[in-house]
């Protein structure tokens, strides 16, 4: 005897069942912030740790000039004509890491990296680190801290470098290595920059598209208006929102929408109509931002690193 075929198999073509749809496109988790609190408590532990350095009262012949000598001690800010933004000198912050140029080219390059996690005062900090709660929170529950990291601190670096190569006419060259830079300013540039890019390389997913970019746009606009502040090192936010902009490209990619990971799809179903994970564009842009922000850091560090500059130095605080 042999084997009796089922009864979807006796049927004839038109009457089977089609093969199972894929499922719908998944909604990514949203991904339990910490990378970025983390960054917060380090920036805070930072500037207490720059004003026990600094001890303004032991430096100063009457401690009472130091403010707020009374409560806090050797945390006190320096005088206000010294130091406006309520935190330490400009000593200690070059000692504990500030951007400063000769520095930089005289063999201590990582002052790149160190003059992001310092603040010139408790006015200074507290802004920063707002923006940062507001911006960093959201983007890093939306892609993740192995997205986030990166363009924290690449950002920040395309900020360091480009205050490093810009500065105020105002000031003489011949005094140009004794100004200095510090704040996270670059870095926070950089997530408001990626968070345009992100809108733009993801454009086909938004429902909202208009209201969307113009909405950022302005926020945008608001923030680049602070670089016209005096004694703001506006060329540190530009070099951070460039950058970020571009990493924006490479780092915030999502799939288009109605893509299914091969892992979602059932057995049977056609994959000739299942759609690619990127669109083209999107990988145009990709490799495009990669290559304008590789030579952009090697044309930026030859400049430095040549003694080359754009305009003069200033001494600011980003």
């Amino acid at each position: 005897m042999g084997k009796r075929s089922s009864d979807t198999e006796s049927l004839p073509q038109t009457y089977r069942s089609p093969p199972p749809l894929p499922p719908p496109p998944q909604v990514p988790d949203s991904w339990l912030p910490w990378l970025t609190p983390l960054i917060f408590a380090v920036d805070i532990a930072m500037f207490v740790y720059s004003l026990y350095e600094n001890d303004c009262p032991a430096v100063r012949a009457n401690p009472d000039e130091c403010l707020f000598y009374e409560y806090l001690g050797r945390y006190s800010f320096q005088p206000l004509k010294e130091n406006p933004l309520l935190g330490p000198s400009t000593t200690t912050m070059i000692k504990l890491g500030a951007l400063q140029r000769t520095l930089v080219v005289n063999g201590e390059p990582w002052r790149l990296f160190s003059c992001m996690w310092l603040h010139a005062g408790v006015i200074h900090l507290v802004v920063n680190m707002l923006s940062l709660l507001f911006i960093g929170i959201r983007l890093e529950q939306e892609f993740g801290f192995f997205r986030l990291g990166p363009l924290y601190v690449l950002s920040g670096f395309g900020g360091s470098l480009a205050s490093s190569l810009y500065a105020n006419p105002a000031v003489p060259v011949s005094v140009a290595g004794t100004l200095v830079s510090v704040g996270a300013s670059g870095a926070l540039f950089g997530l408001l920059g990626a968070m345009l890019s992100e809108l733009l390389t993801n454009w086909t997913i938004y429902a909202n598209k208009c209201a969307s970019l113009f909405t950022l746009i302005i926020v945008i606009v608001l923030n680049l208006a602070l670089t016209f502040i005096p004694n703001v090192d506006g060329s540190a936010h530009i070099g951070g929102f460039v950058a970020g902009f571009l990493l924006g490209f490479i780092l915030l990619m999502r799939p288009q929408f109605g893509y299914v990971s091969k892992k979602y799809i059932p057995p049977g179903y056609n994959s000739k109509y299942k759609k690619s994970k990127y669109k083209l564009y999107q990988y145009i842009l990709l490799v495009s931002a990669l290559g304008i922000l590789l030579a952009g850091y090697a044309l930026g560090l030859i400049m430095l690193f040549n003694g080359q500059t754009i305009g003069r130095f200033r001494r600011a605080s980003q």
